[in-house]
Order: structure tokens, then C-alpha cells, then sequence
């Protein structure tokens, strides 16, 4: 299969980076400078050492940890700097997220934002529109402010908020400026008849494809799931402009630093040794204080018909041509997909779907990613060859495919420690959590769909038995399966404060608690954005916690947040973080 060659925004958007940036540098030898940090108190994070007023750092690594006269001891004769400017402030190991995409974050984040929620990025913030009405108003003042000629790109519109979107509405909007509205979810695009002109797309060739020629409606302009694979290629020239790429990754470092985050993974891309060039160059750059790690993708593999020992092949290939350092892949492990994306009401579900008079609503159907026999497929392929599988999975429809598919790899192939990761983990059973449990998998939650969602899949979809116990993170803790969250960006804020303050509290738009039995404790919720994130990737002996031996990461914050009102947690303030020792203000 001849390999697909950059397009011109790729090659323009690269060498616009290369000059607005400065290098990489390459160092010769890790920094030696030992440094004594004294702070008001450190949450380790360790079980057996889980307090201390002091951590010594040599170079890049924590040496020692408790109060200051015992790493002072540790060090004995050794000059040291002693660091006192954290001696009123808190330390915790370095925030993780565990999941989200940059580069599909920095482009929807860089758009007009009409989301139902309030977006708080570094220099500006996009009030909530909650109603048809204020979405239909936000839509037509962005398309008047804009110049002629001019597209305009907009994310976050959800039905369920915003009314109903097709061709027809925005073409009311503007007949003449191509408009593009990429659905909440990033899971679903919506064009004018402007857009689909100016990108000379055509219906015929868009037929034949399978799974994705199904998930898509010529007359509504509407692609969802597999779908937007027909329009992405075309899309990417107008949208993924060089200048809006960069603004958008420009944006996404300092949102990530200001909520203290040190190390995040985008799982699910495909890589080329021109984008390992780019993300060295913008988030590999000198002063980025955090760590970006990939794995690669199966259902692109799939979509393109590359099977066997032709994927595991192209697999390696991916993670073999990556830097190292701030910017990597993480060795043998893969993401696979099963059911469809939860914002959209597109995960498969056991029981279906309810109307809004609560009855079943026939006409609402999941979708799939992968279908099963190419989950099925690719799994058992990734599984024998010793690989960790991360695998997408949102209804409960969807969480038993994966079960079953994972108990039958046991059965042919059992593998300890396999740490299979159940992704988003949005929508599932009692029953299903115990099978978790017994087959050695992990969950890594996004906890904010019972916060953002709850109130509305009550009344419309899930109804509010399955609506509250979406994301049961309680079950999950008390069955003693090792925990870890991510926010997705743009899915939710990456905000590992944020995403702990909705495990913690479950507290919903309105008011009320959803799941309650389903709430975690604070200790928990951190640890789920720190040690089992990092065990989730297997890099645990690296990150996630402040001990000896591991890298100096951590976010300093201004109030401890094991002594606060519950309700607080999201608004503790972040003064910043240290990355491999060195310190990084807001």
C-alpha cells in the first residue's frame, strides 16, 4: 500500500514551527545540581511513607523524602541548595492525565466554542449556551463577525441542547459562507451546502464503504463515527491551518500547565517519522513542562485494511521511529474501540434507548467503531503478541463485547498482568465491574460524564436509573480494581482537579448528587490522576508518586486538599509545578 505523502497544511504548518521555535537541546549529561524542596507538606502518594515536609532531588530524580533533617541526612556531606519557596504550599506527585488528544484539541478549542458548558482556556473563556435559542444566537453572531471569505468553524453543539442541526438550519445561517460544526463529542461533523462545495465533495464516491458509507446523510449534511473518515482528508486543509494549528497548540501548553498537568498520552493515532517532527518541535520544545506520550491506533488499521503480521509490523514501526525523552511512544501497547461515543447517544446499549416519554425508542440506535469481529480480529492478534490493549468501550452493550472478547483471550492465551484498559468506562453493570475484577482489568474512568450529563441522559436516552450510575466509580473501588482518570480534551476540561472534584462530589447542573453510592474519596480521586495513571501505562516506577528513585514531578498547590470542604477541591489554586527538578510558575 503506497504510503500517503504530507499535504501542503502539514509541510506549511512544520516550517511555521520551525520558525516561531527554538530547538530542542540535546544534553550531553543529566544536570547534577542537588536541591533540598521544603514545603508546608508533601502528599507522597506512597502507602507506606505517605507525608513529609521535605524531598531531595539530584538532577531529574527524587533521592529522599521526609522532613528536612532526614534528607538532609541522606545527602550527608553533599553541597546542596536548599529550596524554601514552597514552605507554605502543598506538593503532590505531578498531575496525569491519562488520556487526551492534543492535536484534536488544539484545533476544536481553536474554533468558535458554543458548548452547553463553560470553556476556561488561558485567554479567554466561552460561556455555556444551554438552550436552542442561545446556541441559534451564538452561531449567527460568530457568522456575522466574520470577514468575507472566511469559514467558520464551530465545536460543541449537542441535540440534546441545541435543537436539532442539519444542512437546511445552516443554511439559514449563511448561504454563502461555508460553515462546519464538529458535534460536542468530535465524534460528528455537520457542513452547509457552502461547505460541501467549496470541498467539491461528492455523494457517489462517498458509497461502497462499508460501515462508514452507512453512518453518514448526504441530504442532512451529517457524517458521524466511521463516517467522517469520507470528509476528514478535505476537511484538514481548510480547518488545520498552519496559523490555527499553532495558535491551538500554543493555547493547549499553557491550559495543560495551568492546571498542573506533567504527563498526559494520546492514545489512537497514526504517526509518520514528519508528525514525530512536529510534536519534538512544539511539544518536545525547551520549557514545555510535561511529558506527551503516544500509542498507536488498530481501527485506522482496520478502516484500512491492514491485517496480521502487515499491522504488527506497521505497529512497531511507529513506536520505532519516535524520539524519546519529553516526547515518546509507549512501547507494545494499543488502543482498540468497540461501541460508539457517549456524547453523541451513540454507545451500544443492552437495553435501548428511551424516547422522552420514556418508552423505548426504536429509532435510537448505538453504533460501532469496530464491529466485534474486527475487535475480535485485531485483539486476539495484539493479545498473542504480548501487547497491552486499551480498548474504547461506553455502553453496556459494548463493556460486555469487550469482556466477552477478553475472557476468550484468557481462555486461549492466559497472560498475568496484562492490564487490559477498560477507556471511559461511561455506562455498565454491577455484574459487569465483578467481571473486570475477575479478569485482571483495569478501568481508566472519565468522571465528568455523571456531572455534565446525568441531568439531561435522564430525561432523554438512558433514563435516570442508568443516567445516574453512569461512571460507577464506587464499584469499581470496592471491588479494588486499580483506578485511573482522563478528561479525553476536548470530552471534558483536562483539569485533573476538576475531573477528582467530580468523582469526589457527582454534584450535576442541578443541583443534586448523581449515584451517590457511587462517589469516591478524595485520596482516591488523586490517585487516580497520579500513581494509577501512571500504572496504567505501565510506567509506575517512574511517575505518579514522590519517592525515591522516581522523576521530580510535582504540582505544588496553594491548600491541601485532603483538608478541605469536599465542594472546594476544583478551586484549589495551582501555582505550578516542578518537572525533572526544575521549577515552573503559572
Amino acid at each position: 500500500m503506497r504510503k500517503k505523502r504530507p499535504g501542503t497544511w502539514y509541510r506549511a504548518f512544520t516550517a511555521l514551527v520551525a520558525l516561531q521555535l527554538m530547538p530542542v537541546p540535546v544534553l550531553a549529561q543529566e544536570s547534577r545540581t542537588t536541591t533540598i524542596f521544603v514545603a508546608k507538606k508533601i502528599l507522597t502518594l506512597e502507602r507506606g511513607n505517605p507525608a513529609a515536609t521535605a524531598v531531595a532531588v539530584v538532577g531529574t530524580r527524587v533521592v529522599a523524602v521526609g522532613s528536612f533533617e532526614q534528607v538532609k541526612a541522606v545527602l550527608g556531606d553533599e553541597t546542596v541548595s536548599v529550596d524554601r519557596s514552597f514552605e507554605s504550599k502543598i506538593l503532590v506527585p505531578g498531575f496525569i492525565d491519562q488520556h487526551l488528544h492534543p492535536i484534536l484539541a488544539a484545533s476544536s478549542l481553536a474554533t468558535e466554542v458554543i458548548a452547553p458548558e463553560d470553556w476556561v482556556l488561558p485567554d479567554r473563556t466561552f460561556a455555556a449556551a444551554t438552550t436552542p435559542q442561545q446556541y441559534a444566537s451564538r452561531l449567527e453572531a460568530a457568522e456575522a463577525a466574520l470577514k468575507k471569505g472566511e469559514w467558520l468553524f464551530s465545536w460543541g453543539y449537542h441535540a440534546l441542547w441545541h435543537g436539532k442541526l442539519d444542512r437546511a438550519r445552516l443554511d439559514a445561517v449563511s448561504a454563502t459562507r461555508p460553515i462546519v460544526v464538529w458535534q460536542r463529542s468530535c465524534h460528528e461533523l455537520f457542513l452547509n451546502s457552502a461547505a460541501i462545495q467549496a470541498l467539491a465533495l461528492d455523494e457517489a464516491p462517498m458509497k461502497g464503504h462499508g460501515l462508514a458509507s452507512e453512518q453518514m446523510s448526504w441530504e442532512e449534511g451529517h457524517w458521524w463515527e466511521s463516517g467522517t473518515n469520507l470528509i476528514l482528508a478535505p476537511i484538514e486543509k481548510a480547518l488545520f491551518t498552519p496559523e490555527r494549528l499553532l495558535f491551538g497548540l500554543r493555547q493547549l501548553i499553557a491550559y495543560l500547565h495551568q492546571n498542573g498537568v506533567t504527563a498526559f498520552n494520546d492514545p489512537g493515532v497514526t504517526f509518520t517519522p514528519e508528525s514525530w517532527k512536529l510534536y519534538q518541535a512544539m511539544l518536545g520544545a525547551e520549557g514545555v513542562p510535561f511529558y506527551t506520550t503516544f500509542l498507536p491506533d488498530a481501527r485506522m488499521q482496520a478502516a484500512r485494511g491492514v491485517e496480521g503480521a502487515a499491522a504488527l509490523a506497521e505497529a512497531e514501526a511507529l513506536c520505532a521511529t519516535a524520539p524519546s525523552g519529553k516526547v515518546s511512544c509507549l512501547p507494545r501497547q494499543i488502543k482498540l474501540f468497540a461501541d460508539g461515543a457517549i456524547l453523541s447517544q451513540l454507545m451500544q446499549m443492552k437495553d435501548g434507548y428511551l424516547g422522552a416519554d420514556g418508552k423505548l425508542d426504536p429509532s435510537h440506535q448505538g453504533e460501532w467503531l469496530m464491529t466485534p469481529a474486527e475487535l475480535e480480529r485485531y485483539a486476539k492478534l495484539y493479545w498473542d503478541a504480548g501487547y497491552q490493549l486499551h480498548i474504547h468501550a461506553n455502553g453496556d452493550l459494548g463493556l460486555d463485547t469487550v469482556l466477552d472478547m477478553l475472557e476468550r483471550r484468557m481462555r486461549e492465551n492466559a497472560r498475568a498482568d496484562h492490564r487490559t484498559v477498560i477507556v471511559h468506562f461511561a455506562n455498565s453493570t454491577e455484574a459487569q465491574v465483578g467481571r473486570i475484577a475477575r479478569l485482571g482489568a483495569i478501568v481508566s474512568a472519565n468522571p465528568y460524564y455523571a456531572v455534565g450529563f446525568a441531568d439531561m441522559y435522564g430525561r432523554f436516552g438512558l433514563g435516570p436509573k442508568r443516567a445516574d450510575a453512569m461512571v460507577r466509580l464506587g464499584s469499581v473501588r470496592r471491588h479494588d480494581v486499580p483506578l485511573s482518570f482522563h478528561s479525553d480534551l476536548p470530552m471534558a476540561p483536562a483539569a485533573p482537579l476538576y475531573l477528582a472534584w467530580a468523582a469526589v462530589n457527582r454534584l450535576t447542573p442541578a443541583g443534586r448528587v448523581a449515584g451517590p453510592e457511587q462517589r469516591i474519596g478524595v485520596e482516591d480521586a488523586l490517585r487516580a490522576v497520579t500513581i494509577e495513571a501512571a500504572y496504567s501505562w505501565r510506567k509506575e516506577h517512574d511517575l505518579g508518586s514522590i519517592a525515591p528513585g522516581k522523576i521530580a514531578n510535582f504540582t505544588v498547590l496553594e491548600q491541601d486538599p485532603l483538608a478541605i470542604d469536599l465542594l472546594k477541591l476544583k478551586d484549589v489554586p495551582i501555582w505550578g509545578t516542578v518537572f525533572e527538578g526544575k521549577k515552573y510558575p503559572r
